[in-house]
């Protein structure tokens, strides 16, 4: 459907989700401008595949569940729960709201029926998840289940009575990792009875913290053997390409796949929005800006709520969350003052009590509208929302769909929105709509074999329980264990005796020290310094980019600026501010091949794939304001930071660049353009957001020689990312190259060569340069 076509059509339709569209439309003061509306989509309602209960569940269950309003179970959720109760290990990759749940509760409820003592475990990505889950299973009300949360925020004397009395524990894998594990002997009665370990949202573990969780429950499995329990795995993910395969590397055994959803699904209308362009303003180097996706969701939550829908919209970071709330209720200050204090922000790094009153006056209803970071992608069990929106393309095409999931979940259709981004994956989608709605979604990658990954498991492993040869062809087969255990050993980490290798200390875990969400670096507190009030937190790895001394921090709509921050001490000192501007740090990238894993040659290109070390460093950051426009570029002295990952590059010769008219003068800026705009594309292809990956241009690399632009990992060791860049070389230039060939700006703007994270200030960027640098490299590729 083209533009106009989408335009007109919007209203002609008698569905809720269609008139919704109809009102965001009319709100957006565009004037003349061409419509926002790139494309809409109706998506037709699906009906249920209902079928009969298994004759093994217990009439107690069974009564539980249809008093609870389920009549009958559908046809997926059967399968599951069938294999699951043979013993079966098995993942549901079904959609959002497809119940899901009842896969592992049939199973789990009739082992406790049958057996009084057994237990269970299950682990959630998100309190938030897991609580939710639980609250469902106690509203069940069957007998005899005694199930609590046991994480970060349970009392000692609550996870005292968990651990002699609880046979259903809802944790999630930073608790296991750091607490139940390193403490295994006292919950020895707990993991000798474990029946069945559920891993719900299983499609959030890939990259690192997948591959962490891979041998996170590697070690639950072998400490529970050492307790004479083989539990049964049950997964559950959004839908996802080959989740068998993934479940099988992610638990280190044969899992098999239920798809085929058998719930019903409501209609829903889904449109592609791009913000206009703002001729009034220009950014960076005089480059055109966008009205911002945050300020269009903000806008289009303040117009839904005010129609009586529901909404949930989705910001990609914690910063842009608080905005759009403030944005929203700001407009409805004007518009409809009573609605104010029914939209609300929410978002990780809020504290325990906090997150629990957001949570209860989402299920009770009393707010309206929400703008999250994708805490609650996961998070609770939202029903009956007639809208989403979606302000930025949340990086994969799966948590696309599992966000636009959250709406349609009543009889009426429903909306969902995608605002795009300035931004060359938002750009490129909007445009290219099947590239969005006709694909399929991607593959979760993981790697728990990344030694960088191993090494700290390896040692917690051998804290819990001695390692030996046994546990290397066993649970951690498939991985270079034997080697990571020698280092281990040679660096004095370990101990190396004839029957295995052992853990020195008696007094400490290695488990506290290894952070399995983050760079391994640990958290960052931020503490107003007058009050001595502990705001949130901030991964070390990512702080001197977001906690420098200047940044601005935003907490529950309030603006705080960053004094000072201590990396050692693990510290950031901030106080009240309310400034107009917003910061965005500035960094420089130095990267040096360590080892080249495989190269091929294309004529005058060349392309390769290995290891290679990162040196980055914070050198300032930019004050801007509220509309995109730099105010100020202040310098800062941040230490080095290295990260020996791997990338993928390609080189080209000089004579071939001079000949497709790219002078020596050009080479900078035109390698510059598209090696942004490939990381910009690369989430396309690989389950990743463009802050996972990094990159350089260089017109003379010393170790090449040659023209040369890299795209690196993120992450120590790699996540599997350059590589599948590296996998599919001609699909991605490709697309980079049509993002940049069909972007409406005159020499480069955020939508198609400028990078939000540029150390060089976007300077210099030759975006017809990168065309023809992307054109030769593609030639060469088809050869």
């Amino acid at each position: 459907m083209s533009v106009t076509d989408a335009s007109r059509a919007v209203g002609a339709g008698t569905g809720r989700g269609d008139r919704l569209l109809a009102r965001v439309l009319a709100g957006s003061d565009v004037g003349d401008v061409v419509s926002p509306l790139r494309h809409s989509v109706q998506l037709p309602a699906r009906p249920g595949r209902p079928a009969a209960w298994p004759g093994w569940v217990p009439a107690v269950v069974v009564d539980a569940l249809r008093a609870h309003g389920i009549d009958r179970p559908w046809t997926h959720q059967v399968e599951g729960a069938e294999l699951a109760h043979a013993g079966r290990d098995v993942v549901v990759a079904t959609g959002t709201a497809s119940g899901k749940s009842l896969v592992y509760q049939l199973p789990v409820l009739t082992r406790f029926v049958a057996d009084r003592r057994a237990t269970a475990l299950y682990l959630s990505p998100t309190k938030a998840l897991a609580a939710d889950q639980l609250r469902a299973l106690e509203a069940l009300d069957v007998p005899d289940v005694r199930a609590t949360t046991v994480d970060g925020d349970t009392p000692a004397e609550e996870r005292d009575w968990a651990r002699r009395n609880a046979r259903w524990i809802y944790s999630n894998p930073d608790m296991l990792h750091r607490s139940i594990l390193p403490r295994h002997a006292s919950w020895a009665t707990f993991l000798r009875r474990l029946s069945y370990v559920v891993v719900d949202e299983c499609h959030t573990y890939r990259g690192v913290f997948g591959s962490h969780v891979a041998l996170l429950l590697r070690r639950l499995l072998r400490v529970a053997a050492r307790y004479g329990a083989r539990p049964t795995i049950v997964l559950a993910s959004a839908t996802v390409a080959d989740p068998g395969p993934f479940a099988t590397v992610l638990t280190g055994r044969d899992v098999a796949a239920v798809t085929d959803d058998g719930s019903p699904r409501s209609a829903r209308t889904v449109a592609l929005w791009e913000p206009p362009l703002l001729p009034e303003l220009s950014g960076e180097n005089a480059a055109p800006v966008r009205r911002a996706a945050g300020t269009e969701a903000a806008r289009m939550l303040a117009d839904l709520v005010v129609e009586g829908a529901r909404t949930l919209a989705f910001v990609r970071s914690r910063r842009g969350a608080e905005l759009t709330a403030m944005g929203a209720r700001r407009l409805l200050a004007e518009a409809a003052p009573e609605l104010v204090g029914r939209v609300e922000s929410y978002r990780s790094g809020y504290l325990p009590e906090e997150r629990r009153e957001l949570e209860a006056a989402l299920a009770g209803g009393r707010l309206l509208g929400v703008a999250s970071t994708n805490a609650l992608e996961l998070g609770m069990d939202i029903a009956g929302l007639d809208a989403v929106v979606v302000a930025g393309f949340p990086g994969t095409r799966a948590s696309f769909w599992q966000q636009a999931g959250r709406a349609g979940r009543a009889a009426e259709e429903a909306l969902v929105v995608l605002v795009a981004r300035d931004d060359p994956m938002d750009t490129y989608l909007v445009h290219h709509p099947d590239a969005l709605l006709g694909a399929p979604v991607e593959r979760c990658v993981l790697d728990p074999a990344n030694p960088y990954v191993l090494a700290p498991h390896l040692a917690c492993a051998a804290a819990e329980l001695p390692l030996t040869a046994a546990d290397l062809d066993g649970v951690f087969a498939g991985t270079p264990a034997e080697a990571v255990l020698d280092a281990l050993v040679d660096d004095g980490v370990l101990r190396r005796r004839p029957t295995g290798w052992f853990w020195p200390s008696a007094s400490e875990w290695p488990a506290s020290s290894v952070d399995i969400r983050g760079s391994g670096l640990g958290q960052i507190a931020l503490v107003e310094a007058g009050t001595g009030r502990m705001l949130g937190t901030v991964d070390a790895g990512s702080a001197p980019a977001t906690a420098h001394p200047g940044a601005v921090y935003l907490h529950r709509g309030e603006s705080y600026v960053v004094d000072s921050l201590d990396l050692d001490a693990g510290l950031a000192l901030v106080h009240p501010d309310n400034p107009d501007w917003r910061t965005d740090a500035r960094s420089t990238a130095d990267v040096e091949i360590v080892a080249e894993l495989c190269r091929s040659e294309h004529g005058p290109v060349g392309v390769s794939y290995g290891e290679t070390r990162v040196t980055t460093q914070v050198v300032g950051y930019q004050r801007r304001a509220l509309d995109g426009r730099v105010l100020e570029t202040v310098p800062l002295d941040m230490p080095e930071q290295t990260l020996d990952t791997r990338a993928v590059w390609y080189t080209i010769d000089d004579a071939a660049l001079a000949d497709a008219g790219i002078v020596p003068a050009r080479i900078p800026g035109a390698l510059h353009a598209a090696e942004h705009a490939a990381i910009g594309l690369l989430p396309l292809f690989a389950i990743c957001d463009r802050w996972d990956i990094g990159g350089m241009s260089t017109a003379l690399h010393p170790q090449t020689g040659l023209p040369t632009v890299f795209v690196h990992d993120g992450h120590p060791g790699g996540a599997g990312l350059a590589e599948r860049g590296h996998g599919v070389m001609q699909r991605w230039l490709a697309a980079t190259r049509a993002a940049i060939a069909e972007c409406e700006c005159r020499t480069g703007c955020p939508s198609c060569v400028q990078s939000p994270k540029c150390g060089n200030g976007n300077n210099p960027l030759d975006k017809a340069g990168a065309v023809v640098v992307l054109d030769l490299v593609l030639g060469a590729l088809r050869g």
